[in-house]
């Protein structure tokens, strides 16, 4: 694709300064490794939110920090407005004790204040807007390919893994194989922990087999019974079962009489493919437990529990709760 070329308002030293976006980011300048990139400064406009925090993590390599985005601002009509990037050490330093009691290491948060606001202009692009670049920690560029933002485990390195595990190689020998291959340690961007995280978390979506099409038999099977049967199964990119949620007809009807309080947890259990259990329970008006839908799932994070309730609230016709609690760890 042909480049855009925007002009940019004055910055802080009275100044106009003009960029060129690739809309195409794998041949976007931003994104060249042998040019040295200079530091940001208030009036520069990139075509995109992605080309502003490619750059900008470009630039933490080049000193030594590490970024992470921490808020953004979104319009009625679901537009982006406003993002801040900010230094990884930002937020306040907090004991991890005062949460957990057997982990008593301090957290890496400092205050450090460096950070980066841009804002959303009339022609779609997006400006720096405020940029602080002081930090109050020591920069280690050294370091910069153990920063979690840097690290990134490709696609055909994945399929090896779940290969080389599947025949029975060892973690150890799966990366020390990679390591020969790449030339040394300093030419991966990840370690043995990353590859041992991603082995474990293949481990749980790799179901049984039979059991991915039994459970899939069984929904279809409890949905002619009772047209009013819900479920949902979210795939990964391999088209291996990563999430699971169902409710029958007794919770769906239950929540519209007793639907005003809601209890989520996924503290308790789990099955044989390490997938966390996560019921929905609203209590009737004899004070006993009833379930309103359950879910299986392969991790905790933020997208799988986004994923989690988009499904419960389209099963319960888009009513949320008046009140809920949710218990996770």
């Amino acid at each position: 694709m042909a480049a855009i070329s925007v002009p940019l308002q004055p910055c802080k030293q009275g100044c106009v300064m003009e960029i060129n976006a690739e809309h195409d980011r794998d041949n976007s300048p931003l994104l060249n490794e042998n040019e040295e990139i200079e530091e940001p400064k208030q009036g520069i406009i990139f075509s995109s939110k992605e080309d502003i925090y490619a750059y900008y993590k470009r630039y933490a390599n080049q000193i030594g920090f590490s970024v992470a985005l921490r808020s953004q601002h979104v319009g009625v009509n679901g537009e982006l407005k406003y993002f801040v990037i900010e230094c990884s050490r930002a937020g306040k330093k907090k004991s991890k004790s005062e949460l957990n009691p057997l982990k008593p290491s301090l957290s890496a948060k400092v205050d450090c204040k460096a950070r980066l606001r841009a804002i959303l202009q009339k022609d779609e692009t997006f400006m720096i807007s405020k940029v602080v670049l002081e930090h109050n920690h020591e920069l280690i560029s050294s370091d910069i390919r153990h920063f979690k933002c840097n690290k990134r485990i490709n696609t055909p390195t994945k399929r090896r893994l779940e290969l080389n595990d599947q025949a029975g190689i060892g973690v150890s020998r799966n990366f020390t194989s990679l390591v020969v291959e790449a030339g040394g340690y300093d030419h991966l961007s990840f370690d043995e922990k990353d590859c041992r995280n991603y082995i474990e978390k293949a481990r749980r979506l790799r179901l049984g087999e039979g059991d991915a099409e039994s459970i899939r038999n069984y929904f279809l099977r409890m949905q002619r019974e009772n047209s009013n049967f819900f479920y949902i199964i979210d795939f990964d990119d391999n088209c291996r079962i990563k999430n699971l949620f169902w409710a029958d007809s007794r919770s769906r009807s239950s929540y519209e009489v007793f639907g005003d309080v809601v209890s989520f947890d996924t503290t308790y259990l789990t099955n044989k493919y390490d997938m966390s259990f996560a019921p929905f329970v609203g209590v009737n008006h004899h004070g006993q437990s009833i379930l309103l839908g359950c879910g299986l799932l392969s991790s905790e994070d933020t997208d799988t529990f986004v994923w989690l309730f988009k499904s419960w609230l389209a099963c319960m016709f888009g009513r949320p709760p008046m009140q809920s609690y949710a218990k996770c760890y």
